[in-house]
C-alpha cells in the first residue's frame, strides 16, 4: 500500500512539498484552513492532487502515514495538536525535500539577520563560478517544489527556525549561522532557547566531512555553541582576530582560508555596512568549501546587488534619499540599517511589535535619527521607547502618509529609511507589500 501524506499548508512550501510527494508516489491530500491562493489551487489541479481549503477534516488528516507541516503553522494550533496526540510523524518540507535530493549538495543558511543577503550572494558567487545551483526555501520557490521540477546538483537554501523545527535526518553539506538575538519569541513559548535550539538544529545531524560556518563575534552563539555539540568542520568569520581557518577582517582587508585561500579589500565588496561584510565573509567561505576559485569569487562580491527590500535605494528627490529596508521585521535589522547609515535619518518605524526591546537602537537614534515616523495601528511602545529622545515623532497609518510626512521632515542631504523593526500584518499582506507600498508612495512624489 502507498504511505499516505497529508500536507498541512497550501502556500509555497505545502505545495512544493505536494507536488515532491506526488511525484514519488506516495497518497497526498492537501489541507488548507484558509482560502488557497489561485496560481497554488491551479499548481494542484493540474497535478491531480486532492485538496481542501477553509477547513481540517480530521478525518482525512488523522489516517495520514505522516504529516508535512508548513512552518507558518505553529505546533500550538489544534489540528496539529492532535496529529501529535495520535503520533503521526510530523516532518517539514526541508526534511522531505532532502530525503528525495539523490546525490545533490546543500548549503543551508540561517540566523535571525543576513541570512537572505547571504543565502543570495552565496547563490550569486555559486552561480559565476560556473556551479549549476538552485536558490531556494524561504527566498526564490521552496526546496521540495525545486527537487521535484528542477533537480540541481546544488541548492543554496535559505532556512527559517520553523523550517528547522521539525527536522530529523536533514543534514546540509555546509551550514551557515550568520548570528542570532531575540525574534519570533511569540512562537516560541517566549523562551530565547527555545528559539537558540531552533537554530542550531541545522548542525545537528551534520557528520565530519561536513563544514558549519558561524559568527565568531555574535554573543548569543558562541554562549551557546558548547550546548550543542556538532562534529563538522568549525569555520568561524571575524573582525576580531587572525584565524588559521574561515575567514577574518583587519586593516580593512577580507582573508578567506578555506580550499583556497585569498584576500580582498573591503572597499570592493559591492554591499556597504558593517553587517553586509559579515554576510560577504560568511558567503565567500561557503562558496570556497564547495571548490568555487578564488577570481570568481572576488569576481560576484565585487558585482553584487542588494536585494529588493533590504537596504534597497529607491530615489533621490530634491536632495533627500529614500531607502527601503522593508525586510527589517525587528530590532537587530534596523540597528543593523541605522549603523550602516552616514547622512541624518529620518526613520520609519512601526508595525506588529513581536515582544520588541528597542533600547538597543538608542544609541543609534540619538547619533543619526532626526525624527521618527510611526507606521502601525498601534505605536504606543515605539513612543515609549524614543519619546525622550527624539524631538519630533508623527504617527501614520498607511505607507503614502508615512512617506509624505517623513519628505515634509526632511532637509537636502537628509536620508528617509524604511526599517520598521516590526512585522508587517497590521497594515499589509507581507513585508514585500509593505516595501512595494512605500516605493510607490516614493515615486508618487
Amino acid at each position: 500500500m502507498r504511505q499516505r501524506v497529508v500536507i498541512l499548508g497550501a502556500g509555497e512550501s505545502g505545495v512544493g512539498a505536494a507536488l515532491l510527494a506526488a511525484k514519488e508516489g506516495y497518497e497526498v491530500f492537501v489541507s488548507d484552513g484558509g482560502p488557497v491562493k489561485p496560481e497554488y489551487r491551479w499548481e494542484l489541479e493540474s497535478h491531480g492532487i486532492p485538496y481542501e481549503e477553509g477547513q481540517h477534516s480530521e478525518e482525512k488528516i488523522l489516517v495520514a502515514d505522516e504529516v508535512m507541516k508548513s512552518p507558518g503553522i505553529p505546533h500550538k494550533s489544534g489540528i496539529v495538536k492532535k496529529v501529535m496526540q495520535k503520533g503521526i510523524p510530523l516532518l517539514s518540507e526541508m526534511e522531505l525535500a532532502y530525503r528525495h535530493k539523490g546525490n545533490s549538495k546543500i548549503i543551508g543558511i540561517t540566523g535571525t539577520n543576513g541570512k537572505t543577503t547571504t543565502t543570495a550572494m552565496t547563490h550569486h558567487i555559486c552561480r559565476h563560478g560556473g556551479a549549476d545551483c538552485a536558490m531556494v526555501g524561504n527566498i526564490g520557490i521552496s526546496i521540495a517544489k525545486q527537487v521535484a521540477l528542477d533537480p540541481k546538483p546544488l541548492y543554496v537554501a535559505e532556512i527559517s527556525s520553523y523550517q528547522l523545527d521539525d527536522i530529523s535526518s536533514f543534514r546540509p553539506d555546509i551550514a551557515v549561522l550568520t548570528n542570532i538575538t531575540e525574534d519570533h519569541l511569540d512562537r516560541y513559548e517566549y523562551l530565547f532557547e527555545n528559539y537558540i535550539r531552533a537554530k542550531f538544529n541545522i548542525v545537528s545531524n551534520q557528520i565530519a566531512s561536513d563544514h558549519f560556518i558561524y559568527c565568531e563575534d555574535d554573543p548569543v552563539i558562541m554562549k551557546n555553541i558548547g550546548k550543542y555539540p556538532f562534529t563538522s568542520n568549525p569555520l568561524p568569520f571575524t573582525m576580531n582576530r587572525e584565524l588559521s581557518q574561515g575567514a577574518f577582517i583587519r586593516d580593512q582587508q577580507m582573508t578567506v582560508r578555506g580550499q583556497e585561500t585569498f584576500g580582498m579589500s573591503i572597499y570592493d565588496f559591492a554591499l556597504k555596512g558593517k553587517h553586509n561584510q559579515y554576510n560577504t565573509m560568511a558567503a565567500c567561505i561557503a562558496a570556497s568549501s564547495i571548490g568555487i576559485r578564488k577570481e570568481k569569487i572576488r569576481e560576484a562580491v565585487a558585482t553584487f546587488t542588494s536585494l529588493e527590500h533590504r537596504m534597497e535605494p529607491v530615489l533621490t528627490i530634491r536632495g533627500v534619499e529614500f531607502i527601503n529596508d522593508s525586510k527589517a521585521t525587528n530590532v537587530n535589522s534596523t540597528w543593523y540599517a541605522l549603523e550602516s547609515m552616514t547622512k541624518p535619518v529620518i526613520l520609519i518605524l512601526g508595525g506588529v511589535d513581536k515582544g520588541n526591546d528597542y533600547s538597543m537602537l538608542h544609541d543609534l537614534v540619538k547619533e543619526k535619527v532626526k525624527a521618527i515616523v510611526c507606521m502601525g495601528l498601534d505605536n504606543t511602545l515605539i513612543h515609549k521607547a524614543f519619546g525622550n529622545i527624539v524631538e519630533v515623532m508623527v504617527n501614520t497609518s498607511s505607507a503614502r502618509e508615512a512617506v509624505h510626512s517623513a519628505y515634509r521632515l526632511a532637509s537636502k542631504g537628509d536620508a528617509v529609511l524604511l526599517s520598521p523593526a516590526c512585522a508587517s500584518f497590521d497594515l499589509f499582506k507581507n513585508y514585500e507589500d509593505r516595501g512595494k507600498q512605500f516605493k510607490d508612495a516614493v515615486m508618487e512624489l
